[in-house]
């Protein structure tokens, strides 16, 4: 099973709510939209972890909160620095959601 962390972003939320319309006007089944989720779903994941290759590094001032939990960390930081090649970015507060690529279904 993939990891359902991608349905909270705007693509997400739009694919939910063009479901939730079709089942509304009777053109699609609520099995099939749950289908469609679970395949957005491994398409998001094997997207994310075949095509990107950009990498961020990032220092934190302070480590707020940290959680371990069905192998998914969660981190919240407090002013942070994120660095990409020439690019650079400070922020006041970060929520960090790490999940383990390779434990995922990403077929």
């Amino acid at each position: 099973m993939s990891y359902q962390l991608y349905r909270n972003t705007t693509l997400g939320n739009t694919l939910q709510e063009s479901l939730d319309e079709l089942i509304q006007y009777g053109q699609i089944t609520p099995a099939l939209a749950f289908k469609v989720l679970l395949q957005f779903d491994k398409s998001i994941n094997n997207a994310l972890n075949q095509r990107v290759k950009a990498r961020v590094t990032f220092k934190a001032s302070r480590l707020n909160t940290y959680r371990f939990c069905d192998n998914v960390w969660t981190l919240m930081l407090n002013d942070v620095e994120f660095r990409e090649v020439h690019e650079f970015v400070k922020v006041d507060k970060v929520k960090i959601v790490a999940c383990d690529g390779k434990s995922g279904d990403f077929n």
